[in-house]
C-alpha cells in the first residue's frame, strides 16, 4: 500500500470505525474486542509484507468477524413492523459487516497473496472501499432514514448504499460493467445521503455551528468524489481515458475519508445522537 493509502485505511480503522459505533446499539464487548484488532490491524500496514504483517492483519479479521457477529443478536431483539425498520437495519447489517470484507482483504495483501486472482493493489484499495462506502455511508444512511421519519427518500438511501457497495463487490468477480452498475446505485445512495443532510440540516435545531459546517462538508464532499467514481467506473468499462488509481486515491479516497466519514459521522456524534 501507498502512505497515503495506508493512512486512510488506518484512519478507519482507528477513528471512523470507533466513532460510529457510538452511533449503534452493539455490545461493549464489541467495541473492546474491536480496540484488540484494529490496532495490530493499523500496525500491519506499516511493516512489510509476510507472516508478521498477516498474523497482525488476521487480529483485524477476527475483531471484524465479532463485530458483524452483532447482526443476529439485534434483529432478535428487534420487529421490523415498517419499511423504514428494515431499511435502516439493512444499513446497520451492511456498516457491521463491510469490515469482514475489509479484514479478508487485507489478511490477503498483507500476506502478499493475490486472493481469487485480484492482484495486492486491488486487494489495498478493498479494504480502504469497505471502511468507507461500507461502513461509514451505510451507517449514515441509516442515521438519516430515521432523521427524515423514514421518508421515501430516507428508505430509498438507506437501501441504494448497502446494494451499490455489494454490487461494486460483485462487479469485481462479474467485469467492469458491472462494477460500472453498481457504481451509478451507489452513487444515486451517496448523493441522496447529501441532499438529505442538506435539507434535514436546515431544520435541525439541535445542531451548532460547528456541527452544522461538519456535516455540509459532509454533503457537499460527495457531490465531487462521486462524480469522480462514476468518471473512473466508466474509463474502465469503456476503454475510454480516466483517472489514475494514484490520483484517484489522493483525490475521491482521501476527500471521501476527510471530509465525507469523518466529519459526517463527528457531526452525528455531536448531535448525541440517539444509537440505531
Amino acid at each position: 500500500m501507498t502512505p497515503l493509502l495506508n493512512a486512510i485505511v488506518m484512519a478507519g480503522m482507528l477513528l471512523v470505525v470507533p466513532l460510529g459505533l457510538r452511533l449503534v446499539e452493539v455490545s461493549r464487548t464489541a467495541a473492546r474486542v474491536w480496540w484488540a484488532g484494529a490496532v495490530p490491524g493499523a500496525a500491519s500496514l506499516w511493516i512489510g509484507r509476510g507472516a508478521v504483517a498477516a498474523a497482525l492483519a488476521a487480529a483485524y479479521l477476527v475483531a471484524a468477524l465479532f463485530l458483524a457477529a452483532q447482526i443476529p443478536s439485534r434483529l432478535r431483539g428487534r420487529t421490523l413492523a415498517t419499511w423504514g425498520d428494515a431499511a435502516r437495519e439493512v444499513a446497520v447489517a451492511t456498516a457491521l459487516g463491510a469490515p469482514v470484507v475489509a479484514g479478508i482483504a487485507l489478511s490477503a495483501e498483507r500476506a502478499g497473496h493475490p486472493l481469487w486472482g485480484f492482484d495486492l493493489g486491488i486487494l489495498a484499495l478493498t479494504t480502504a472501499h469497505f471502511h468507507y462506502a461500507g461502513f461509514a455511508a451505510a451507517l449514515v444512511a441509516g442515521l438519516l432514514c430515521r432523521a427524515s421519519a423514514d421518508s421515501p427518500l430516507g428508505r430509498a438511501a438507506a437501501l441504494a448504499v448497502p446494494a451499490g457497495t455489494l454490487l461494486v463487490l460483485g462487479g469485481y468477480f462479474a467485469g467492469e460493467w458491472a462494477e460500472l452498475a453498481g457504481t451509478v446505485v451507489l452513487t444515486a445512495g451517496m448523493w441522496l445521503v447529501a441532499w438529505l443532510t442538506l435539507t434535514w440540516l436546515r431544520r435541525e435545531a439541535r445542531a451548532d455551528r460547528a456541527t452544522r459546517a461538519l456535516l455540509f462538508v459532509s454533503a457537499a464532499v460527495l457531490a465531487a468524489t462521486m462524480l469522480l467514481a462514476l468518471s473512473w467506473a466508466f474509463g474502465e468499462a469503456t476503454g475510454l481515458p480516466h483517472p489514475p488509481i494514484p490520483w484517484m486515491i489522493a483525490t475521491h479516497g482521501l476527500a471521501n475519508a476527510a471530509g465525507f466519514a469523518l466529519c459526517g459521522i463527528a457531526a452525528w456524534w455531536r448531535l448525541r445522537a440517539r444509537p440505531l
